[in-house]
């Protein structure tokens, strides 16, 4: 499977265009730029930014600005009619500063713009970040200690998060308190029948039964909510993290379920459904099998073991389903963030297939 459509940049597609000359304009008003990028007012027609979008990512668009030597990530909601709750950059902007002091890395954030006057919708700015983005999970090209050292490290990061002291940070308010599940099912339930465009039973069967199966015990901690290897930038030539990137889906929830959501990797076939190592020579790689990532992620977190965690596996394909017809829908209108939208708002029905049997196996061991 070729990656090189999500790599990199492109030019900015025509319906996700704005006024660089706007930007810059409102950048210099705000003085938002730090002395070593000083956007210069434009000379005989020229842009004094330029302005490429990051071909990855099926949901708020990410452009990266260039200002001299200076270099942003710009974060924005897409154009068009969007659904309720969606595309929250406000919330991005939000947790990504009040993670700066934590072990979890994230980008240097500058400024939010809720006015959608200046690019036509509410955005922000942060550092934009060099390194690796590891869209392959068997890390090809890597020796077996690399792709171990990789995945230890992704382990502690989605650790150190669940660890984070929310009051501390200033998050107490980020999300509502007790029934996430709950909560969460009934969101994504509204939010896939809003984006609807076709009958797929397996998804009517979850959107019954996940609500009327959750299991007991209540945590919270801030989680990431698309927490997987494709969403973070690794060091150039380190097994290190230099930052999470796409805190779009982030909350106050679960940590389970939102370590059970990173997990599914290792249930996705590859190169099938998704990016996935189902089938995957695990051992053969040097790559934890789940049980093992698991463990870790246990000690990590000072728990003895993940009860119901087929539960959570089923809750988080729905919730991906839920998620990719979305994406679809917006691909059908014309406003999506990426060029490869369709193709995966076109996944929807796989993984609502894969999440309904896993539920079943849970209904199983219950009989």
């Amino acid at each position: 499977m070729s990656f090189e459509k999500f790599t990199g940049t492109r030019d900015v597609a025509p319906a996700l265009a704005f006024d660089a000359e706007r930007l810059a304009a409102w950048m210099r008003e705000n003085d938002v730029i730090p002395s070593e990028g000083i956007v210069t007012p434009a000379k005989a027609g020229a842009q004094s930014l330029k302005v490429s979008q990051f071909k990855g990512g099926q949901s708020n668009p990410t452009y990266l600005i260039e200002s001299g030597t200076k270099k942003f990530a710009l974060r924005r909601k897409p154009p068009g009619k969007l659904l309720p709750s969606a595309h929250a950059v406000e919330r991005e902007y939000r947790v990504m500063t009040a993670l700066a002091a934590t072990d979890v890395p994230v980008p240097k954030t500058y400024v939010l713009c809720e006015d959608p006057e200046v690019i036509g919708t509410p955005f922000f700015l942060a550092d934009y970040v060099a390194g690796r983005v590891l869209w392959d999970p068997t890390l090809p090209g890597l020796t077996n200690e690399e792709r171990s050292a990789h995945y230890i490290e992704l382990n502690r990061v989605i650790a150190a998060l669940h660890k984070v002291d929310i009051q501390a940070v200033g998050l107490g308010d980020y999300g509502k308190p007790g029934n996430y599940l709950a909560r969460q099912i009934d969101r994504w339930s509204r939010q896939y029948r809003a984006s609807e465009t076709e009958g797929i039973h397996s998804m009517d069967n979850l959107i019954e039964w996940l609500p009327e199966n959750i299991p007991p015990g209540e945590e919270t901690s801030i989680v990431h909510g698309d927490y997987r290897i494709d969403n973070v930038i690794f060091h150039p030539t380190e097994p290190r993290i230099l930052a999470v990137l796409d805190w779009e889906l982030s909350t106050l929830g679960h940590p389970l379920a939102d370590f059970a959501y990173h997990c599914m990797t290792w249930r996705m076939p590859e190169g099938a459904h998704g990016r996935g190592l189902a089938g995957v020579d695990l051992a053969a790689l040097g790559i934890p099998a789940e049980r093992e990532y698991i463990a870790r992620y246990c000690r990590l977190t000072g728990r003895e073991s993940i009860p119901h965690f087929e539960y959570y596996l089923a809750y988080n394909m729905f919730r991906l389903a839920a998620i990719l017809q979305g994406v679809k829908a917006r691909a059908l209108q014309g406003n999506a963030a990426s060029a490869e939208a369709l193709s995966a708002g076109g996944r929807t029905r796989a993984i609502a297939d894969e999440g309904w049997k896993q539920a079943e196996r849970v209904i199983e061991k219950k009989a």
